[in-house]
């Protein structure tokens, strides 16, 4: 965690205050959270972030604003359409939390840039939508030893799982090649559903506050209205583990 920074009002937060107390809270204040991806995942998870009083978000994103992200992207508004993400993203982020420090960038992801942003990170949120990124973005991470959020949707349905080095599966292991790409159909809610969880993994995590989805995968259907957990064990073969001596 970072540098201690002074403590908010604490009206503001009354409401959470009796679940996590004022040490939870000024840890909070204290963090700093890299999300990678301004989108349909990122939206509901830097806004819950913001709002809960995370004193650092530093948010990426490289993709102009389109048209058609605005079914699920709510940190941008119609207005904003050709607009940097990451600019628009701050600029909202700011208005529901003035007291937080928002930090936009602009840039791809890419090895070089990765290394760099995760140094100045307590924790990552995977937000992207693509699984070259996300690689990239996790073994930076893992080299560190800060935590990753992995979150994914599609359509109706959406996964979540908390990487830890050292005690849990890494992303390899639970994804062993890169799936396809391409556009994925998506419907807002879940979007915000799964955005949402990742936010409540930061929280837990910064606060120490109740268990974290480790070594389990969250497979959420919202069409079918039914979540499961699958066990996630590390895999013998799995190369990056074998790489890093896991």
């Amino acid at each position: 965690m970072k540098g201690e920074k002074p403590l908010y009002k604490s009206s503001r937060f009354e409401r959470q205050l009796p679940l996590i107390g004022s040490e939870g809270q000024k840890k909070l204040e204290n963090s700093t959270v890299l999300i990678a991806g301004a989108g349909g995942l990122g939206s509901p998870a830097a806004t819950y972030l913001a709002l809960a009083g995370v004193g650092e978000i530093i948010i990426v994103d490289d993709d102009n604003i389109q048209e058609s992200n605005l079914n699920r992207q709510f940190l941008h508004s119609a207005a904003s359409v050709g607009r940097r993400k990451a600019y628009s993203a701050e600029s909202t982020l700011h208005e529901l939390a003035p007291d937080a420090s928002i930090i936009a960038h602009p840039i791809r992801i890419d090895r070089t840039s990765a290394r760099q942003l995760v140094r100045d990170a307590d924790i990552v949120i995977d937000a992207l939508d693509n699984y070259e990124t996300r690689f990239i973005l996790h073994d930076s991470a893992w080299a560190v030893g800060i935590p990753y959020i992995h979150g994914a949707i599609e359509g109706f349905s959406g996964q979540l799982t908390s990487i830890i080095p050292g005690k849990s599966p890494c992303l390899s292991c639970l994804i062993p090649g890169t799936p396809p790409g391409g556009k994925i159909p998506v419907i807002g809610a879940t979007a915000g559903v799964i955005g949402s969880m990742q936010a409540m993994e930061v929280i837990k995590f910064l606060t120490g506050t109740g268990t974290m989805i480790t070594g389990r995968l969250l497979i959420w259907d919202g069409l079918s209205g039914r979540s499961e957990y699958l066990k996630i064990g590390r895999r013998k073969n799995c190369h990056f583990c074998s790489d890093h001596g896991e």
